[in-house]
């Protein structure tokens, strides 16, 4: 078991340390906002939402602020059958603004309510560039700015950006504060090694007529989740060089995180739904490594407390797990200009394994509730 243990936290170490690597390859894009260029790409910013009545005026006041000519980007917010003001909040708080906005509601077709909705603000969007976000988000003042002068510079078909989650105390805030700093190092080492694994719909753009190309969400709109991951793997079968991540502070888009450990759980479970139903063989292979060393990580505390003699090998496979840990996600958490706290993140170490077979669990059965939504 010893032997076990051992090659799979070594298989552990070789992955996370090779995505550490990638992250540190995908060089930061240097923005200055005071270094004044004209602007001249158009952007169709689609945001759905479904009853964020709650959430909607910290992003209506960020769009309000966006540092970009006001006749280069349209937002249209697609309604997904919301059952609370968050149309009325959408029209009062736009309602004296220069925004070019409209409100659209989602017509259903398929098992992806957001796919539906971002298809069909997608038909009706003026700009050759798309760019979604969510309606729980916050804007960054120059976001369009720096998504324009990298477009300038390095001609792209897809851009992933980076998402970040509001400062908040307690445990559960910084559960997801630190499994967020995981996924973007992820998301970005993976980028450095040429090999694109990840993005975030609530922070991504891509050409329209590429979009087209590839068929939209078809042949995978029938799984709910997904609107953003499936979307990569088609343009990365196409043209993988110009999928790109742009890292830069300037393009950080912040959004909230989950109020409960149920609302975690259900999240991760409509994330994990999609992953058997990917293409790419790394990610699957990635998930299924940290998947079972996690897993071991609570098999080896079992252990210990059924035999002390195992003590020190428990000890040493947590110690080695952590440190290894602490440096994946140290690299965002510099890239953002926050601090890891560490009683925080030793509590989670311990939390992270028993979630993640939860989650790991629950998606076989495939049931979870997401925006009021029952979804098999």
């Amino acid at each position: 078991m010893i032997v076990f243990g051992s090659i799979v936290l070594l298989i552990y170490l070789l992955a996370i340390g090779i995505l550490i690597f990638g992250y540190q390859k995908v060089p930061e894009f240097k923005f200055n906002p005071e270094v004044k260029k004209t602007p001249n790409t158009p952007f169709s910013i689609v945001i759905p939402f479904r009853n964020e009545a709650k959430n909607l005026s910290v992003l209506l006041n960020s769009i309000q602020n966006l540092n970009y000519p006001k006749n280069l980007y349209e937002i249209i917010f697609v309604n997904d059958e919301s059952m609370d003001d968050s149309v009325a909040i959408i029209l009062r708080d736009l309602k004296h603004s220069e925004v070019n906005y409209k409100i659209i509601d989602n017509i259903r077709k398929s098992a992806s309510p957001k796919k539906d909705a971002i298809s069909e603000a997608i038909k009706v969007s003026q700009y050759d560039w798309i760019l979604t976000t969510d309606a729980d988000c916050k804007l960054p003042e120059n976001w369009l700015l720096v998504f324009n002068e990298y477009i300038q510079k390095n001609d792209p078909l897809m851009i992933v950006g980076p998402v970040q989650y509001f400062e908040k105390k307690g445990l559960i805030n910084q559960y997801q504060k630190l499994d967020n700093y995981s996924l973007q190092t992820t998301t970005i080492g993976a980028f450095g090694l040429h090999s694109p694994l990840l993005c975030n719909g609530a922070n991504l753009a891509y050409k329209k007529e590429e979009f087209q190309l590839v068929s939209g969400f078809s042949k995978n709109n029938h799984i709910a989740s997904g609107d953003d991951i499936f979307l990569l793997e088609k343009f990365k079968k196409r043209n993988p060089n110009r999928i790109q991540f742009i890292k830069s502070k300037d393009a950080i888009v912040v959004t909230q995180p989950q109020d409960s450990w149920k609302g975690i759980i259900n999240q991760r479970i409509r994330w994990a739904s999609k992953t058997t139903k990917q293409d790419d063989f790394i990610t699957k292979m990635l998930g299924i490594i940290v998947f079972i060393a996690n897993m071991f990580l609570i098999f080896a505390l079992i252990l210990f407390l059924y035999n002390s003699n195992y003590i020190v090998f428990f000890i040493g496979f947590l110690m080695i797990k952590i440190n290894i840990d602490y440096l994946l996600l140290l690299q965002t958490s510099m890239f953002f200009k926050t601090k890891i706290n560490i009683p925080y993140f030793l509590i989670n170490t311990l939390i992270y394994p028993i979630i993640t077979v939860i989650v790991v669990l629950k998606s076989l059965k495939g049931n979870y509730i997401w925006k009021g939504r029952n979804y098999n």
